[in-house]
């Protein structure tokens, strides 16, 4: 028995939808890829697919939406802001889709695998990160780790970051934050420095050091902080040297060039070698914390949970959140770390 589709027009109807449906998702799909790799020729790549079956799949879907997505050049192609709002209703659906396959792939193929996209500030990340992966690939060979140094505020978006360690007070409310370790707040000086100048016992003697200061990713330079009579007061010395880099900041103090505001992190292991002394304790301002940051899904891939874990308990084993560092590393802490971590390589 046959029947055509004007005996039952639905049928033509459904054929219709499913048509739409699939033409509109792969033209999603390619619009999310050219939004987010920032042209046609590297969404292709990512997708798989060639240049121009992108270009078509999105032209399909601008045709059906009625209206420009992208503006085109030669040399750039940017969002309308059509393109822009579209984006933002989309892109969280999308990604929950491409979540949940990655879900079922790694419960499917048994031990975490793929790509891990890590984004750290440079300090924390060559100090204290780098040198904790050797043995969480170890742990998990088939995860390829790509580590990203960059003190800028993380865009796991546009930067595809998986995983970012940031310091400081937080408030990005789209990311799930979960602190690490404390990150006191130190002034330190070399003995030498301190034999030569002595040190100030109070913040207003600073005026009278010479100080060194960092300049930030933004161009600012960093302004120390402390606590004064229960409220957080911030100075911003004169500086006999400023650096764009806190290893730089660490080595000038350490060859008795002046005194400095480091992250504890940084300077524990010289307190407890004594090739720092630490002063105005009693003004150290209220703890900011390092963070372990990751976008808010409920579900994460298998590779994004275990590096969570992993480096959870790693960082913390190291106790570097002591109140001014000169605790004992503990013994658990594997050898070649223990000497990472006190040499500042990788």
């Amino acid at each position: 028995m046959t029947f055509d589709s004007q005996d039952h027009p639905h049928c033509t109807n459904s054929d219709a939808l499913a048509s739409s449906f699939s033409a509109s998702y792969a033209g999603v799909l390619a619009f999310i890829a050219v939004a987010t790799e920032g042209n046609f020729a590297r969404a292709g790549d990512r997708l798989g697919i060639g240049r121009s079956a992108v270009s078509r799949s999105v032209q399909k879907l601008e045709a059906q939406l009625g209206t420009r997505l992208f503006l085109r050049t030669t040399r750039l192609t940017t969002l309308t802001r059509e393109g822009e709002l579209f984006y933002r209703n989309c892109h969280p659906g999308v990604e929950r889709i491409v979540q949940a396959l990655e879900d079922m792939r790694d419960l499917r193929e048994g031990p975490p695998r793929g790509q891990l996209r890590i984004s750290a500030t440079t300090g924390f990340g060559r100090r204290i990160v780098a040198p904790l992966l050797n043995g969480f690939r170890a742990r998990y060979p088939e995860i390829a780790v790509d580590l990203l140094l960059d003190d800028r505020t993380t865009d796991f978006t546009a930067d595809r970051i998986d995983v970012a360690f940031r310091d400081g007070r937080l408030d990005d409310s789209q990311v799930i934050a979960k602190q690490l370790i404390p990150m006191p707040m130190l002034v330190c000086a070399s003995p030498a420095y301190r034999r030569d100048h002595g040190l100030p016992r109070q913040v207003e003697e600073l005026a009278g050091h010479s100080c060194i200061n960092f300049r930030t990713a933004s161009g600012r330079i960093f302004e120390w902080e402390f606590k004064v009579g229960g409220r957080i007061q911030k100075f911003l010395p004169s500086s006999s040297c400023t650096f764009n880099d806190d290893e730089l900041v660490l080595q000038a103090v350490l060859d008795g060039q002046g005194i400095a505001q480091m992250a504890g992190y940084q300077v524990s292991g010289h307190l407890r070698a004594g090739r720092l002394v630490a002063c105005l304790a009693q003004y150290a301002p209220d703890d900011r914390g390092h963070y372990l940051c990751y976008p808010s899904r409920q579900q994460l891939p298998g590779r994004i949970r275990v590096f969570i874990d992993y480096m959870t308990t790693a960082v913390r084993a190291l106790d570097l959140g002591c109140s001014i560092g000169l605790t004992p590393l503990p013994s658990a802490v594997p050898r070649e770390v223990r000497r990472a971590l006190a040499t500042g390589t990788s």
